[in-house]
């Protein structure tokens, strides 16, 4: 019984020190991980639909709490005025959750671009809701305060090919996007004024 004891002691004490290193680690790796994600999976998606923008989107960054959560906001200046804003939602694909980039322009309330940035869907067919230029650009222009769905479910969204499920994912995260925008456009705005140099 008391060799048990010992046992039951030993491993708590394991535990208790292994999670203690492995929470150190997370803490000290954090923002690295952050970094290498900002750069190598939201930031191809920002720079292209920022393509052209004067200033670094990746630099002019700011974040701001919506509801419960802390998000990433992304400034694009375009013709010497920072009125374009980017960040990241995300809709239920076929294989999972699908990262969506959405810049809108704060004075006209017009979507500028939207870039899948993560997702899990099948090759060849869910994933060309990253790749397809097409598929992307039939946001580009659109009010952000539309519900955009695809065709089969009513809507102005001609989906891509044999993967309607993942089109109607990226439309529920630019709804999504649209949402937060009405929310937090008045905020957004003073904090992208307040950042202007």
């Amino acid at each position: 019984m008391r060799d048990m004891f010992k046992l039951f002691i030993v491993i708590v004490v394991f535990s208790v020190v292994s999670g203690g290193v492995l929470a150190a680690v997370r803490n000290a790796t954090k923002d690295r991980i952050e970094y290498q994600q900002l750069v190598f999976v939201k930031g191809p998606a920002i720079n292209l639909i920022m393509e052209g923008c004067a200033n670094n989107p990746l630099q002019d960054r700011f974040k701001m709490k919506d509801k419960d959560k802390e998000r990433d906001f992304f400034v694009g200046e375009f013709d010497g005025k920072k009125d374009v804003v980017a960040f990241e939602t995300y809709g239920k694909g076929f294989g999972g959750d699908i990262g969506v980039i959405t810049a809108v322009n704060v004075d006209t309330d017009k979507i500028v671009g939207v870039a899948v940035t993560t997702h899990s869907e099948t090759p060849g067919v869910g994933a060309r809701t990253k790749s397809d230029p097409d598929f992307r650009k039939q946001f580009s222009g659109q009010p952000i305060t539309d519900v955009f769905k695809v065709k089969a479910d009513g809507g102005q969204i001609d989906a891509v090919s044999g993967a309607t499920i993942s089109s109607r994912g990226v439309s529920a995260a630019v709804v999504q996007a649209g949402e937060i925008y009405k929310r937090l456009k008045n905020d957004l705005i003073k904090k992208m004024k307040a950042s202007k140099g």
